[in-house]
């Protein structure tokens, strides 16, 4: 009876002793509190869009190495590696945080406001954080310094991955998770599992969210081309309109999301984001150009609804007198959280935010390239709050308004730090 009950007791006591926060962790991440917003408000004042974050890496690997760590830089181009390892041997988890900024005009009053302009596609435009980047890039920052500080708790290492390219490469380049993938990231030492997480402007500073299994949606990005007859716009009966078939192609594909997806098997969209055609007034175009976006959680729904539009933007073309071609490109996986990591470390969540502070959400049609390493190894990614107590209408992501309360990084610093140990040491 003896020898049954001393594994009990001792896998109560490790139980226990789990649901602790390290004192020690969690007053490392409350000292530098000030040095991450101090970042934060440095990158945030001084955006880089995709594969051109030079001066952010530069930053970055600066301050690796200044904690000791064996560095790599220029990884897919502007990313960032540092390996920890720990006083003991163990497994290995990499902590990820993407780095780019938007080409977003800030329209926000801040002292660290960016006032950085840059050319973007034969566009002039600002260039923002606007998505919350900057406070990813200072929370792992901070906790590569508290992680550091700390290797005796460490039994295994830490691999943090600071990612370019998130919001996607420019044209004609390669570029975020899955090129840092090939060039073998997740090797040398091979990750077991993989973390990360996205601020968020409409959760709650103190409040975290989460979701296992598909959290974030499949992204693809399509482009369709219109070929038409130019004429004068005073006689459209002699020419062949590429805007209307435009127009009429936009229409069809709305009602492939409202009349062909099953929507009861998970959301899906379907976003034209930018049409060019034309140079004047009274002139119909012999061209017309389209980019959007398809957004899905099912991998069904999402092979039913590529194929419908590869099907239909042609036949709405032929149907008005011009012809069409769509070619659809894959920019993300669905993002999905391995269940069986998802529940090993939410203990974790609660722990350092408190029960009440972690909430069960529902998936999102947004994308994220994480999912990527999450094809490759087990992956956890979660939201953690940035909107102030009170706001009632917290500008969304991706806009000039942006807004992110710096009072939510230090709740980054402390999980981030936390789950990196405690997967370690299970």
């Amino acid at each position: 009876m003896k020898k049954l009950m001393l594994p009990l007791l001792c896998f109560f006591g490790i139980s226990a002793a789990a649901q602790q926060v390290d004192p020690e962790i969690s007053s490392a991440a409350e000292n530098i509190e000030q040095q991450v917003i101090e970042w934060r408000r440095d990158f945030h004042e001084h955006p880089e869009l995709s594969n051109r974050e030079f001066r952010t890496a530069e930053k970055i690997a600066e301050h690796l190495r200044s904690l000791g760590m064996k560095v790599e830089t220029g990884v897919a181009k502007t990313g960032v590696v540092g390996i920890l390892e720990g006083n003991k041997p163990g497994k290995v988890v990499a902590l990820r945080a993407d780095i780019d900024a938007l080409p977003v005009t800030e329209r926000n009053d801040l002292p660290f406001k960016s006032e950085v302009t840059t050319e973007f596609l034969g566009t002039t435009t600002g260039v923002m954080h606007a998505c919350g980047h900057d406070t990813h890039t200072a929370i792992l920052m901070g906790t590569a310094e508290v992680l550091s500080k700390n290797k005796d708790k460490i039994n295994g290492t830490v691999k943090f991955i600071f990612q370019p390219a998130e919001e996607g490469p420019p044209p004609g380049e390669e570029g975020g998770a899955s090129v840092m993938i090939k060039e073998g990231v997740l090797k040398n030492p091979d990750v077991d599992a993989i973390f990360g997480l996205h601020i968020n402007s409409a959760t709650p500073v103190g409040v975290i969210k989460y979701k296992p299994e598909g959290t974030m949606a499949a992204v693809e990005r399509f482009v369709i081309k219109v070929e038409g007859k130019g004429t004068h716009g005073s006689a459209p009966w002699t020419g062949v309109d590429p805007i209307l078939i435009s127009a009429k192609i936009i229409d069809g594909l709305q009602t492939i999301i409202s009349r062909n997806a099953k929507l009861v098997d998970g959301a899906a969209v379907i976003t034209v984001g930018k049409i060019t055609s034309g140079v004047r007034f009274n002139i119909i175009p012999e061209t017309a150009e389209m980019i959007g976006t398809v957004r899905t959680l099912d991998p069904q729904m999402k092979a039913e609804i590529l194929k419908r539009m590869r099907e239909m933007v042609p036949a709405i073309a032929e149907a008005y007198g011009g012809s069409a071609t769509i070619e659809i490109q894959n920019n993300t996986a669905i993002t999905y959280n391995d269940p069986a990591l998802t529940q090993e470390m939410l203990p974790t969540l609660e722990k350092v935010a408190g029960k009440e502070n972690v909430q069960l959400t529902k998936a999102t049609t947004g994308g994220e390239d994480f999912s990527f390493f999450q094809e490759e190894v087990p992956g956890f990614y979660f939201f953690l709050g940035g909107q102030t107590p009170g706001t009632t209408e917290p500008a969304p992501h991706h806009t000039p308004e942006f807004f992110i309360d710096e009072d939510g990084l230090l709740l980054g610093v402390k999980v981030m730090s936390q789950l990196a140990v405690d997967y370690l040491n299970q």
